[in-house]
């Protein structure tokens, strides 16, 4: 998929007349984009779209206009959007109440390098977590972590050619697989070239 560039943005003023429609557009569209594993864990699956989402809220939310800082902005975001051999997501693992969130967090330290795809019988495609900050230390893992799926040609063809996609976790203190429904699927499938 191609990246963004300044010109893919809209103003501040203009992203400012626009954002009901263009968030409603986005929030229609990321539905089919998200795949929750279990009662806590969910991977939101980004794509050109979401990230230009995240990009415009940055930059009315900082009030970014400077064409310096745009361009910080984009470097830090492109890196998520898939480029057609890959899927990348966000994933959250979501706890409403603080203490059990800290302890869940305690004990899921790694649980990022565990979370996978897998198509039809293939083996499973493990993420590449975080790879350009540290969102863990010995003691807990982060809430949210940035997560790269890697496919070989086959494993795309697969897909494409109808096989069954799942994403799990094999964690030692959390375990589970979701079989995507066809709306995940067709979402999925449009970020592979």
């Amino acid at each position: 998929m191609q990246t963004l560039t300044r010109k893919d943005l809209m103003s501040l003023e203009k992203y400012a007349e626009e954002r009901p429609a263009f968030r409603a557009r986005v929030m229609a569209h990321k539905r089919d984009r998200q795949v929750a594993i279990g009662a806590h864990a969910t991977l939101y699956f980004e794509d050109r779209l979401t990230i230009q989402y995240q990009i415009q809220e940055m930059l009315r939310i900082e009030k970014i206009f400077e064409a310096r800082d745009i361009e910080e902005e984009l470097n830090a975001y492109n890196p998520l959007i898939p480029d057609g051999a890959n899927w990348k997501a966000t994933f959250m693992l979501e706890y409403e109440d603080v203490a059990e969130r800290r302890t869940a967090l305690a004990r899921l330290s790694g649980v990022a390098t565990r979370v996978y795809v897998r198509v039809a019988d293939r083996p499973r495609v493990y993420a590449l977590a975080d790879e350009d900050m540290g969102r863990e230390n010995d003691d807990k893992t982060s809430s949210v972590h940035f997560l790269r799926f890697d496919l070989t040609p086959e494993l795309v063809a697969a897909a494409r050619g109808g096989a069954m996609i799942a994403c799990g976790i094999d964690h030692p203190a959390y375990q589970g697989e979701t079989i995507l429904m066809e709306a995940q699927r067709t979402a999925l499938l449009a970020d592979l070239a």
